[in-house]
């Protein structure tokens, strides 16, 4: 589904002397369909950067290879088509960001039924078992601020999967929670993207909680300013 090879990603920031430069490089990546993996490594280290590459929204400095479901993404940034970029991430990537992310100004049902309305795909049978699965059953005319954290949270895994993404990316989603709540979640987040056949990857701090649920640990490793990523083969 994804696969990756030599992928190098720099950030030169010589105008400002108070920014350091930053590289990241992924030697070799794969992910498959229900497959799970989680993103670790040291605080401005590159995880959100790796994040936004494989959401489509950065563009490597040089890649031999990045290919996701049937796109040749190499190919389409080295054309710089940021729009084919935009489409193959609206239709076949979910995310789930740390602090959920919400539209403040939409109720708990129009949030989750964004992307299938932007898409033009209305799916509320698969959004009405979502919300049931995720438990926040009764919340749906309530607005983001009426919510709890972890209440947040289910909505936004909700929106994330409510257009069966193939690929769903979390940027630490548990952080806000609880150590009991953490670990529900990613249980939880971990179930559905299984359920779906999706991909699954997550951002975390906790390799500990992310090697207990069963997820592949990629970390980032930081050398002379340059981040690798290494996976385990």
């Amino acid at each position: 589904m994804l696969a990756i090879d030599e992928l190098r990603y720099a950030r030169v920031t010589a105008t400002d002397p108070d920014e350091r430069n930053f590289a990241l490089h992924i030697p070799e990546l794969r992910l498959y369909p229900g497959q799970a993996a989680g993103v670790v490594g040291p605080s401005g280290c590159g995880k959100s950067t790796l994040v936004d590459l494989l959401a489509l929204l950065r563009r490597p400095a040089k890649v031999a290879r990045f290919t996701f479901l049937e796109h040749d993404i190499a190919r389409v940034g080295a054309q710089c088509d940021f729009s084919a970029c935009t489409a193959i991430r609206a239709r076949h990537i979910g995310v789930v960001l740390q602090t959920g992310g919400l539209l403040p100004s939409l109720p708990v049902w129009e949030n989750i039924l964004i992307s299938q309305r932007l898409l033009g795909l209305p799916d509320p049978v698969l959004a009405k078992s979502l919300i049931a699965t995720l438990d926040i059953e009764g919340l749906e005319r309530r607005l983001p601020a009426q919510l709890s954290i972890g209440q947040r949270q289910r909505v936004a895994i909700a929106r994330a999967l409510a257009h069966s993404p193939a690929l769903v990316i979390a940027d630490e989603p548990t952080a806000s929670l609880g150590v009991e709540h953490a670990s529900a979640a990613l249980e939880l987040l971990k179930s559905l993207t299984t359920k779906y056949g999706a991909g699954l990857i997550v951002v975390s701090h906790d390799a500990e909680l992310l090697e207990r649920k069963g997820l592949e640990v990629w970390r980032c490793c930081v050398n002379r300013g340059i981040t690798t990523i290494v996976v385990p083969k």
